[in-house]
């Protein structure tokens, strides 16, 4: 048995910080807490990203809720990915429980309840502030690769947003893009061939398709207008603690072409928009993915790499993403080795697949003198995990079992009255939930079709009078040359007769 004042003093000096930091637990040795033995995370650092991993029912969610509320009592806004909907008690304080203090004295720390500042967010006709955004805010590139295009589909959607940024036409929702693909092989495909190239029609035959299953997926309801600022993810309330922004997941689960285009389409948004933060020593926002798999059990090749290179750059404008999964090898290799933050409670090891991935899950963690992290992994309790962060110089800190404190709000969701109290006062929710749907790309190229067709038929009717007239005047000249002549009249009109009468005339005038 290790001695303990040792391991307290390995402990304390390895999480002892110049700058603010925030507490999750104690450390735990030999299955034992060491009161006092504080295991903490530095704010300076929380930009690193982070992973929460566990089995079912380990606390995962609970460490996701502990995070969020130590970050908002800082200032630091949050967005949480709530996909079982089991978050939106953080808006009350827990009712306290006599487990909850006996807890948190084998911690060392007090226990108080607290509610927090929270807007609740939604992708669908969920109770909540509806997050949109235009076709034209995701731009060709990213759009091509929602979508899984080859390279040449991806040329012509570049062609087809270029036609439509010449000619103004905004390209909002997808019955935008379902238009202009259907007029670039139709009514306008001279028009575009002329100046852009033809088109093929099988090529957007093939992105229509994927732009239906897109819809199909609840895209429909995503893409439009009000776009979401995604500033307002960064709202600090009137006692100085950040929102916890609670975006309502629970029926998207299903639908992860929908969840990944929203992903992938905020990340690039707030990359683009946040200006480089520096060494500030604080992050602006940190973003909680739970049920991280989603994203990338579905996400093509080309979706992968575009969400790792957002997750390599996206920390220099002060933006923490941290996923929460079952297991670490539901995240891509490229994208776990950029982890500042591990936090990994118990693996049960059922088959021999499960023990060796155990193995290896605990060969990412620093090794320890005091622990054989593949035996700690497998007898952790509930609310117990393995922590390892990075200090302010960005090296590892002592890796610990830690017994997790309890949140400071309810760990339950809000009642139905509560709910609609919370999203009647909210003001996001006046900004963003009326649906507008004003002029756009649709409703321009349809007058474009029925101007060209009311010329087209104007131009018809003119040449069908014409050949009319024509046909009539042709019948007329015709008609005067087949007419039958009196007899009488042919005589009286022949030449012979016409000098005849001429000459007497002429006689008798002299």
């Amino acid at each position: 048995m290790a001695d303990q004042q040792t391991f307290f003093d390995h402990i304390t000096e390895g999480n002892t910080f110049k700058g603010d930091a925030i507490t999750l637990g104690a450390a735990m040795l030999d299955g034992e807490t060491i009161t006092n033995a504080l295991v903490k995370v530095p704010l300076k650092t929380m930009n690193r990203h982070g992973l929460i991993a566990g089995a079912t029912g380990t606390g995962k969610t609970k460490t996701l809720q502990v995070l969020a509320e130590n970050l908002s009592e800082k200032g630091i806004p949050v967005l949480l990915m709530d996909m079982k909907g089991d978050l939106s008690g953080i808006a009350q304080p827990s009712p306290g429980h006599a487990k909850i203090d006996e807890r948190h004295e084998k911690i060392g720390i007090p226990f108080e309840a607290k509610k927090f500042p929270v807007e609740i967010l939604s992708l669908s006709v969920q109770k909540g502030v509806r997050m949109r955004a235009t076709v034209s805010e995701f731009g060709p590139v990213l759009l091509s690769r929602i979508l899984d295009l080859s390279d040449t589909q991806s040329g012509i959607v570049s062609v087809i947003f270029k036609y439509c940024d010449d000619n103004k036409l905004p390209l909002l929702d997808l019955k935008d893009f379902k238009k202009i693909l259907q007029y670039s092989t139709e009514e306008g495909k001279e028009e575009l061939a002329k100046d852009y190239g033809r088109i093929s029609s099988a090529s957007t035959g093939a992105i229509l398709r994927k732009v239906v299953e897109l819809e199909q997926q609840g895209g429909d309801l995503f893409f439009g207008e009000k776009s979401f600022d995604t500033d307002d993810l960064l709202r600090i309330d009137e006692n100085g603690f950040g929102y916890i922004n609670i975006l309502r997941l629970t029926d998207i689960q299903d639908r992860p072409k929908l969840f990944s285009t929203f992903m992938l389409s905020l990340l690039a948004e707030i990359y683009a928009t946040f200006p480089e933060q520096g060494d500030t020593g604080r992050p602006e926002l940190i973003i909680f993915i739970d049920e991280a798999h989603l994203i990338f059990n579905e996400a093509s090749k080309a979706l992968l790499n575009q969400i790792e290179s957002i997750v390599k750059l996206i920390r220099s404008k002060g933006v923490g993403l941290y996923f929460v999964t079952q297991n670490p090898t539901d995240v891509p290799d490229a994208v776990l080795s950029q982890l500042g933050l591990k936090v990994q409670h118990a693996l049960r090891a059922f088959t021999a697949k499960d023990r060796k991935a155990i193995k290896l899950t605990a060969e990412n963690y620093p090794i320890s003198t005091f622990y054989k992290t593949d035996e700690v992994l497998t007898s952790l309790g509930i609310g117990e995990a393995l922590v390892s962060a990075l200090n302010e110089k960005g090296i590892p800190t002592p890796l610990a079992a830690t017994l997790l404190r309890a949140p400071m709000s309810r760990m339950d969701v809000l009642e139905d009255s509560e709910l609609e109290e919370l999203t009647a006062h909210s003001k996001l929710i006046k900004k963003y939930n009326e649906t507008i749907d004003r002029e756009s790309a649709y409703e321009l190229l349809n007058e474009k079709i029925e101007l060209a067709d009311q010329e087209e038929a104007k131009e018809k009717a003119r040449r069908e009078k014409e050949a009319v007239e024509r046909s009539s005047s042709r019948t007329t000249t015709s008609r005067r040359r087949r007419a039958p002549q009196n007899p009488l009249v042919k005589t009286l009109t022949s030449p012979t007769v016409i000098r005849s009468v001429l000459g007497i005339l002429g006689k008798m005038m002299r």
